[in-house]
Protein backbone atom coordinates (compact mmCIF):
# COMPACT_ATOMS: atom_id res chain seq x y z
CA UNK A 1 0.00 0.00 0.00
CA UNK A 2 1.31 3.44 -0.83
CA UNK A 3 0.86 6.29 1.59
CA UNK A 4 1.75 9.95 1.41
CA UNK A 5 -0.54 12.72 2.61
CA UNK A 6 -1.53 10.82 5.75
CA UNK A 7 2.11 10.25 6.54
CA UNK A 8 3.19 13.89 6.65
CA UNK A 9 -0.19 15.68 6.73
CA UNK A 10 0.81 17.72 3.70
CA UNK A 11 3.37 19.73 5.67
CA UNK A 12 6.29 18.20 3.82
CA UNK A 13 6.24 16.01 0.71
CA UNK A 14 6.83 12.40 1.72
CA UNK A 15 5.59 9.01 0.65
CA UNK A 16 6.14 5.41 1.56
CA UNK A 17 5.20 1.90 0.56
CA UNK A 18 3.90 -0.51 3.18
CA UNK A 19 4.26 -4.22 2.50
CA UNK A 20 3.16 -7.36 4.27
CA UNK A 21 5.63 -9.74 5.87
CA UNK A 22 4.97 -12.17 3.01
CA UNK A 23 6.09 -9.62 0.39
CA UNK A 24 9.00 -8.43 2.51
CA UNK A 25 10.19 -12.02 2.95
CA UNK A 26 9.87 -12.69 -0.79
CA UNK A 27 12.15 -9.76 -1.53
CA UNK A 28 14.57 -10.55 1.29
CA UNK A 29 14.76 -14.25 0.39
CA UNK A 30 14.95 -13.53 -3.32
CA UNK A 31 17.37 -11.00 -4.70
CA UNK A 32 17.14 -8.85 -1.60
CA UNK A 33 16.86 -5.91 -3.97
CA UNK A 34 13.88 -3.60 -4.39
CA UNK A 35 14.38 -1.02 -7.13
CA UNK A 36 13.23 2.32 -5.80
CA UNK A 37 14.57 5.66 -4.92
CA UNK A 38 14.63 9.34 -5.51
CA UNK A 39 17.18 12.03 -4.93
CA UNK A 40 15.25 13.13 -1.84
CA UNK A 41 14.86 9.62 -0.44
CA UNK A 42 15.01 9.55 3.34
CA UNK A 43 15.23 13.35 3.48
CA UNK A 44 15.67 14.31 7.14
CA UNK A 45 13.14 17.18 7.08
CA UNK A 46 10.48 15.05 5.40
CA UNK A 47 11.08 12.20 7.85
CA UNK A 48 10.91 14.59 10.82
CA UNK A 49 7.62 16.03 9.55
CA UNK A 50 6.19 12.54 9.09
CA UNK A 51 7.31 11.47 12.55
CA UNK A 52 5.81 14.61 14.14
CA UNK A 53 2.56 14.03 12.26
CA UNK A 54 2.31 10.42 13.35
CA UNK A 55 3.06 11.40 16.96
CA UNK A 56 0.35 14.09 16.87
CA UNK A 57 -2.16 11.61 15.47
CA UNK A 58 -1.37 9.12 18.22
CA UNK A 59 -1.01 11.57 21.13
CA UNK A 60 -4.19 13.46 20.24
CA UNK A 61 -6.05 10.19 19.58
CA UNK A 62 -7.16 11.56 16.22
CA UNK A 63 -8.00 8.16 14.77
CA UNK A 64 -10.83 7.84 17.30
CA UNK A 65 -12.21 11.09 15.91
CA UNK A 66 -11.76 9.81 12.36
CA UNK A 67 -13.85 6.74 13.15
CA UNK A 68 -16.52 8.65 15.09
CA UNK A 69 -16.87 11.56 12.69
CA UNK A 70 -16.57 9.24 9.70
CA UNK A 71 -19.63 7.38 10.93
CA UNK A 72 -21.38 10.70 11.56
CA UNK A 73 -20.56 11.76 8.00
CA UNK A 74 -21.84 8.48 6.55
CA UNK A 75 -24.99 8.60 8.69
CA UNK A 76 -25.61 12.24 7.79
CA UNK A 77 -25.14 11.65 4.06
CA UNK A 78 -27.43 8.62 4.15
CA UNK A 79 -30.08 10.43 6.19
CA UNK A 80 -30.06 13.49 3.94
CA UNK A 81 -29.34 11.91 0.54
CA UNK A 82 -29.98 8.18 0.84
CA UNK A 83 -33.23 8.47 -1.09
CA UNK A 84 -32.16 11.33 -3.38
CA UNK A 85 -33.25 10.58 -6.96
CA UNK A 86 -29.76 11.32 -8.33
CA UNK A 87 -27.65 9.60 -5.68
CA UNK A 88 -26.65 6.10 -6.73
CA UNK A 89 -24.54 5.16 -3.74
CA UNK A 90 -22.77 6.52 -0.68
CA UNK A 91 -19.69 4.63 0.42
CA UNK A 92 -16.30 4.93 2.03
CA UNK A 93 -14.44 4.43 5.24
CA UNK A 94 -13.52 6.77 8.07
CA UNK A 95 -13.52 10.35 6.88
CA UNK A 96 -13.00 9.37 3.25
CA UNK A 97 -16.54 9.15 1.83
CA UNK A 98 -17.88 9.25 -1.70
CA UNK A 99 -21.25 10.02 -3.20
CA UNK A 100 -22.04 8.56 -6.61
CA UNK A 101 -24.32 10.70 -8.76
CA UNK A 102 -26.54 9.04 -11.36
CA UNK A 103 -29.17 10.10 -13.87
CA UNK A 104 -31.32 7.11 -12.92
CA UNK A 105 -31.23 5.80 -9.38
CA UNK A 106 -32.78 2.44 -10.27
CA UNK A 107 -30.54 1.55 -13.24
CA UNK A 108 -27.50 3.52 -12.02
CA UNK A 109 -27.18 5.04 -15.51
CA UNK A 110 -24.76 7.97 -15.38
CA UNK A 111 -25.40 11.52 -16.46
CA UNK A 112 -24.35 12.52 -19.96
CA UNK A 113 -20.73 13.70 -19.54
CA UNK A 114 -21.46 16.83 -21.56
CA UNK A 115 -23.66 18.01 -18.67
CA UNK A 116 -20.50 18.32 -16.53
CA UNK A 117 -22.48 17.60 -13.38
CA UNK A 118 -19.34 17.14 -11.27
CA UNK A 119 -17.94 20.55 -12.29
CA UNK A 120 -21.26 22.24 -11.61
CA UNK A 121 -21.48 20.64 -8.17
CA UNK A 122 -17.94 21.77 -7.38
CA UNK A 123 -18.85 25.35 -8.29
CA UNK A 124 -22.17 25.28 -6.40
CA UNK A 125 -20.57 23.76 -3.30
CA UNK A 126 -17.73 26.28 -3.34
CA UNK A 127 -20.24 29.14 -3.68
CA UNK A 128 -21.80 27.90 -0.44
CA UNK A 129 -18.42 27.65 1.29
CA UNK A 130 -17.84 23.91 0.89
CA UNK A 131 -14.76 22.42 -0.70
CA UNK A 132 -15.26 18.90 -2.01
CA UNK A 133 -13.59 16.68 -4.58
CA UNK A 134 -15.99 16.13 -7.49
CA UNK A 135 -14.77 14.12 -10.45
CA UNK A 136 -16.08 12.75 -13.72
CA UNK A 137 -15.21 9.63 -15.64
CA UNK A 138 -15.77 7.37 -12.66
CA UNK A 139 -17.08 4.48 -14.74
CA UNK A 140 -14.87 4.37 -17.80
CA UNK A 141 -12.76 7.50 -17.88
CA UNK A 142 -15.56 9.47 -19.56
CA UNK A 143 -18.91 8.66 -17.95
CA UNK A 144 -19.83 8.77 -14.28
CA UNK A 145 -19.85 11.47 -11.62
CA UNK A 146 -18.92 11.33 -7.98
CA UNK A 147 -18.01 13.64 -5.13
CA UNK A 148 -15.45 12.74 -2.48
CA UNK A 149 -15.19 14.12 1.03
CA UNK A 150 -12.01 13.96 3.08
CA UNK A 151 -12.30 16.39 5.99
CA UNK A 152 -9.46 16.97 8.40
CA UNK A 153 -8.90 14.52 11.24
CA UNK A 154 -9.91 17.30 13.68
CA UNK A 155 -13.37 17.78 12.14
CA UNK A 156 -16.18 18.18 14.68
CA UNK A 157 -19.72 16.86 14.74
CA UNK A 158 -20.98 20.37 13.92
CA UNK A 159 -18.56 20.56 10.98
CA UNK A 160 -19.83 17.24 9.66
CA UNK A 161 -23.45 18.39 9.88
CA UNK A 162 -22.53 21.56 8.01
CA UNK A 163 -20.72 19.58 5.29
CA UNK A 164 -23.81 17.42 4.76
CA UNK A 165 -26.20 20.39 4.71
CA UNK A 166 -24.04 22.44 2.33
CA UNK A 167 -23.56 19.52 -0.02
CA UNK A 168 -27.28 18.72 -0.10
CA UNK A 169 -28.00 22.40 -0.85
CA UNK A 170 -25.38 22.42 -3.62
CA UNK A 171 -27.01 19.36 -5.18
CA UNK A 172 -30.39 21.10 -5.02
CA UNK A 173 -28.84 24.17 -6.70
CA UNK A 174 -27.37 22.18 -9.56
CA UNK A 175 -30.33 19.91 -10.24
CA UNK A 176 -32.76 22.84 -10.09
CA UNK A 177 -30.60 24.78 -12.56
CA UNK A 178 -30.59 21.71 -14.83
CA UNK A 179 -34.38 21.54 -14.65
CA UNK A 180 -34.20 18.18 -12.87
CA UNK A 181 -35.57 19.16 -9.47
Amino acid sequence: QTIAKGLGAGYQPIGAVLVSKKINDAIANGSGFFQHGHTYQGHATACAAALATQRAIRERDLLTNVVTQGENLADGLWAKLGQHPFVGDIRGRGLFRGVELVANRETKDPFDPTMKINAKIKKAAFARGLMAYPMGGTIDGVRGDHVLFAPAFIVTEDDVAKIVDLFAAALDDVFAAEGLA
